[in-house]
């Protein structure tokens, strides 16, 4: 396939090498597994680490989706709050989840520390800043949960977030010393090469086109031929298609946008000094953050209408960057990119059986660095023995998004004029 354009800034810039290899029919596997990004690949490692014969089928590249267009911050928990979570999820998976979500941040970096994964990790933390008043209260009821919890969490007041970030924009903020930002496609083909070490397989460039059930084995059949397998897990996420019926029907698809600008160099030491993450408490959030070679990121939900250097989403990012970082005068920018995310509707994600040896971890809503790795060793243990009901979240089956299609059209056109309204005020 032609490469000769980055689909993001980390795919230009990622340390670790691209990975490709053709297509070589197999006998046999004990794992056939649908997509070469964070969940595939951590399901590839982990099930190659236990001793089993696992095979990664990548419609495009490694990190073609959303692994590779990533924001890059790698956050703790869910996207809701913890109580919530754990009122959500009851009294046997609440807990469960909210602590080893916690701790996702920790299982990733232990990942990379252990491979070597050059993808400019940085444990700093993230901040989750407050857009206004109201966002202060929400993050308030959040850090009592957490102090509750015994979690490194600060709260931060206003002056406190404008002396961390470089802005006096925000109304307070959440320092999660647990957390911290990567190049997300450094992480993604680092994945590729520590399964590929443990013995696993991976071929790019093939499209996956039928499942079907022959005996008590899987034929995976794709556009080069066909795999038998014992179990098959779609790793497929927001760019899941209709390789099994009604599955991309239980999100609404959701994009989100990164602007990129171009090495800043010392004028700009003052944002964001120790190179943490930031998203906003917004309904419709946007984030920044810095690269290791001080490029200022932006990014907010929706599609990129125009270029990186002309259009609507461009004007967008420059007048959003003036209004946070007055004192930074003009930015050019060097890459744009926007991905896709699958926002179910309890914002929680999904383990679903949808046959027998036939799993998906779905539903990340924009946490997929944790969610993908966390859920590949899931699935790893699964298929070596764990109960299902030892899982972070229950087994469930497919449930039909409200709306998804109309839900995703109305976001498109939501998220556009947004960037509209910001841009003319």
């Amino acid at each position: 396939m032609d490469r000769s354009s980055p689909i993001s800034l980390w795919d230009a810039t990622a340390e670790e090498r691209d990975y490709h290899a053709d297509f070589v029919p197999d006998e046999r596997v004990d794992v056939a597994i649908v997509g070469g990004g964070y969940t595939g690949l951590s399901t590839a490692l982990h099930c190659a680490e236990k001793g089993l014969s696992a095979r990664v089928l990548e419609a495009r590249h490694i990190g073609y989706g959303g692994s590779g267009r990533n924001v890059g911050l790698v956050n703790a928990a869910a996207w809701l709050p913890p109580a919530k979570t754990r009122k959500m999820l009851g009294e046997t998976y609440g807990p469960r989840f909210v602590q080893r979500f916690s701790n996702g941040p920790r299982t990733v970096f232990e990942i990379i520390e252990k491979h070597q994964i050059r993808c400019e990790a940085t444990k700093t933390g993230t901040v989750h800043a407050a857009h206004a008043p109201s966002g202060f209260a929400d993050l308030k009821a959040r850090h009592a949960e957490w102090q509750r919890l015994g979690e490194p969490v600060d709260l931060l007041s206003r002056e406190e977030v404008a002396a961390l970030i470089g802005s006096s924009a925000f109304h307070g903020g959440l320092l999660d010393h647990r957390a911290g930002t990567i190049n997300p496609m450094g992480y993604c083909r680092g994945l590729a090469r520590a399964a590929l070490g443990a013995g696993a397989k991976i071929a790019t460039g093939v499209r996956v086109t039928k499942l079907r059930k022959d005996g008590g084995d899987w034929v995976v059949e794709t556009d080069q031929g066909a795999v038998r397998a014992q179990n098959v897990v779609l790793g497929t996420n927001a760019y899941t298609d209709d390789l099994w019926p009604g599955l991309k029907g239980i999100f609404t698809l959701i994009h989100y946008l990164q602007f990129a600008t171009t090495p800043m160099g010392p004028e700009a030491a003052h944002i964001l000094p120790g190179r943490q993450g930031l998203w906003d408490t917004g309904k419709i959030m946007f984030n920044y953050r810095r690269d290791a070679r001080d490029r200022l990121l932006i990014g907010t939900m929706g599609r990129i209408i125009g270029t990186k250097d002309s259009g609507l989403t461009h004007r967008w990012a420059r007048k959003q960057i003036a209004r946070v970082f007055p004192d930074l005068g003009p930015v050019e920018f060097e890459e744009a990119w926007h991905g896709q995310i699958a926002m179910t509707d309890d914002h929680l994600p999904k383990v679903h059986a949808l046959n027998d040896g036939l799993w998906t971890a779905i539903g990340y809503n924009g946490r997929g660095i944790t969610t993908g790795t966390l859920f590949g060793q899931s699935m790893a243990d699964l298929l070596t023995g764990m109960d299902p009901s030892d899982l972070p979240l229950p087994v469930t089956t497919m449930t039909r998004a409200r709306r998804s299609g109309l839900n995703a059209r109305f976001f498109d056109l939501a998220f556009t004029a947004n960037q509209v309204w910001r841009t003319i005020l």
